[in-house]
């Protein structure tokens, strides 16, 4: 989407067309605008099955170039070239990325494009305002209200997206960072842009103070993005990427009604009610309300929780390379529970070598992927796929935890808090409520964990504790890879 916005500013397009000779181009400008709004819809239907995900994101697309060429057709164009630096450029930094950037890496180019369409929509917006300025005569309060909304979101995105990438890259600390009275702050400043926002749209356009407002408005929006995911742990990055794609799409929506551009305004608003509605969908995933996520610190450690879980001795079984490889081997069903550590580590493509090596002992390996495992809506699904597991063998925690009282083997990788019974049996647990993935009811676990150290929610794990778990320690990759040549053995 970055790209369109860049692509369609207002020296570009976007004036009505007057001149007989042009009507033929616009009539072809607005039929590839239909055309590209009907292939994001297609695409953003295909995204609803693993199987056909891959097809609606070409799909997606190919709509997405559809559009890019209408937005070129527009007659008031003087030159192309910029717009073909502009498409140089960007077409090479995105061939680089889908070439070379790891799959692990995905949540973290998400929140950048985020922030990279969020800035193209909040630039176009700043240059519409000042071109509508320089034309002298007041603006209408419609289009300060478009314009308005499109920058406020815009910025609060742009610096959002960012915060959220430097979580998830470790250039700033991924667990809450916390400070007093940090949420009334939060709405406070808020509170203070939209009331820039209404002084914008209902004061004089061409008084003195107008522009000052509008870019203080700026300002106080760029200033709430970073406060707002500051306190907002790693675990919960996936209701965040999905919040703040939502704003993407919103500002890039409200973008279309200021340049009265139809793709846009469609396009927007698709993306803007899908991250939304997705956001909601994990929160409820969690147990967690929505106000929850955004302002609860979920991942700080409370007052003497630290304290408590050092003083509390327990023991677990570990496991060798070689009993568990036993075990899995000669198992007849086995689920197998992904999470972030699969991620960290990159072991996903020796998740799927240990599930044939199963299979060729006679055994079944299914994948039980909880909605909020990873960093991003869909991680686990998507790290899977890129190694070629079958998209039939991926359930969703509804329709697979009934299975796990019949799984031999319950192998945790990585996965934590989505596993741990105390969200069930603890009504003093910070995540007790939300909905967990049965791991505990197998006939056996097994857990590959680099340490003993806990989830995001800094709590214990019952589960490392049950009886019928066993502990396999080190990096999970090498883990793996072991546990793959120690079956080949037998």
């Amino acid at each position: 989407m970055a790209h369109l916005l860049l692509a369609s500013g207002w020296e570009a397009t976007f004036f009505a067309a007057s001149a007989p000779t042009s009507a033929v181009r616009e009539y072809l400008i607005q039929f590839a605008y239909l055309a590209a709004s009907v292939l994001f819809i297609l695409g953003l239907r295909g995204l609803t099955a693993p199987d056909k995900a891959r097809r609606g994101m070409q799909l997606a697309a190919i709509g997405m170039a559809v559009a890019v060429i209408g937005t070129l057709l527009h007659h008031e164009i003087l030159t192309y070239t910029w717009i073909l630096v502009g498409l140089v450029v960007g077409s090479a930094i995105g061939a680089a990325i889908s070439i070379w950037m790891p799959m692990t890496a995905i949540p973290q180019r998400t929140a950048i494009s985020h922030a990279f369409g969020a800035l193209a929509a909040t630039l176009v917006g700043i240059e519409h305002y000042e071109h509508l300025r320089h034309l002298g005569g007041a603006i209408g309060g419609i289009e300060l209200a478009a314009l308005g909304f499109e920058v406020l979101f815009g910025s609060l995105t742009i610096t959002g997206s960012l915060m959220a990438f430097g979580k998830l890259q470790g250039l700033i600390p991924s667990a809450p960072v916390t400070y007093k009275l940090q949420n009334e702050i939060n709405i406070g400043l808020f509170a203070f842009a939209v009331v820039l926002f209404f002084a914008i749209v209902f004061g004089a356009s061409d008084s003195g103070w107008h522009a000052a407002a509008f870019y203080a408005m700026v300002g106080v929006g760029l200033a709430v993005g970073v406060l707002l995911v500051l306190p907002i742990g790693g675990a919960d990055m996936p209701v965040v990427i999905s919040l703040l794609n939502s704003y993407a799409g919103l500002a890039a929506s409200a973008t279309g009604f200021a340049l009265h551009n139809n793709v846009l305004i469609i396009a927007g608003a698709l993306d803007g009610a899908s991250g939304f509605l997705l956001s909601i969908l994990m929160s409820k995933a969690m147990n967690r309300s929505f106000t929850n996520v955004l302002f609860g610190a979920f991942g700080a450690v409370p007052e003497g929780v630290a304290a408590a879980i050092g003083s509390e001795q327990k023991t677990v079984k570990a496991v060798s390379v070689e009993d568990a490889a036993i075990q899995l081997a000669y198992a007849r069903d086995v689920i197998v529970v992904p999470g972030f550590g699969m991620a960290v580590a990159q072991a996903q493509h020796q998740v799927r070598e240990l599930a044939e090596q199963i299979e060729k002992h006679g055994g079944e390996v299914k994948y039980a992927i909880h909605p909020v495992a990873g960093r991003m809506p869909g991680h686990m699904n998507v790290l899977l796929a890129e190694a070629n597991v079958p998209y039939d063998r991926l359930f969703e925690m509804d329709e697979i935890n009934g299975e796990f009282p019949r799984a031999d083997v319950a192998l945790v990788i990585g996965a934590n808090d989505v596993v741990n019974p105390a969200a069930r049996n603890d009504p003093s647990s910070p995540i007790h409520g939300m909905p967990i993935l049965n791991a505990d009811q197998a006939k056996s676990i097994i857990v590959l964990k680099r340490s003993m150290n806990p989830g995001f929610s800094q709590i214990e794990n019952e589960l490392f504790y049950d009886p019928k778990c066993s502990l396999l320690f080190g990096d999970a990759k090498s883990s793996l890879s072991q546990l793959v040549t120690a079956i080949k053995g037998l």
